[in-house]
């Protein structure tokens, strides 16, 4: 185990809420659980962590956890609780900066999504560009409320894993 783990793993469960909350987004219910699965040897470890907890989560729990997530392409700069880290990750995707003929098709996209779902379409930006969100958009739109479900839930496992490894190297930046 390196010094950043055992520095993780001596912090008391607010502390490492702090550090750890913001990784799912407006939801720090999830590192507040994921302290008890302590000590982590590493890196996979405490994302495992992270996923058991949202894995074993009420369904009802779940669904918040999709719904506390902002609809792509339309507010970024405009909604205040839209987080710094979900408007940086839809800037990296060009987002923030689509044509009006784009800016129509997301707005289809995400009102048919939320029609058929009602919840936001969640999908890892950082590992996307706009054409494919799109295109994965108007793909899962045939899927079952279930497969959506489950979706929805792997990709916010893939943007906490990616806000995780931020954190993480900011901890290393430091030590």
């Amino acid at each position: 185990m390196n010094a950043i783990f055992t520095s993780i793993n001596a912090l008391n469960q607010d502390d490492f809420t702090k550090l750890f909350g913001a990784l799912y987004e407006h939801s720090p219910w999830i590192a507040q659980e994921a302290w008890k699965a302590r000590p982590f040897q590493d890196e996979d470890a405490l994302l495992a962590a992270f996923r058991d907890v949202v894995a074993h989560a009420p369904s009802d729990a779940q669904m918040r956890l999709i719904r506390e997530h902002p609809e792509l392409a339309r507010k970024v700069g405009v909604d205040e609780t839209l987080t710094a880290a979900s408007q940086n990750e839809q800037s990296s995707a060009g987002l923030d900066r689509l044509t009006p003929a784009e800016h129509a098709r997301f707005t289809t996209s995400n009102e048919a999504y939320r029609a058929k779902f009602d919840m936001p379409f969640i999908i890892c930006v950082r590992l996307s560009e706009k054409d494919h969100i799109l295109n994965e958009m108007e793909r899962r739109t045939r899927n079952s409320a279930d497969e959506e479900r489950r979706a929805a839930l792997a990709e916010i496992d893939k943007i906490a894993a990616i806000r995780c490894r931020d954190v993480l190297k900011a901890l290393e930046t430091k030590a």
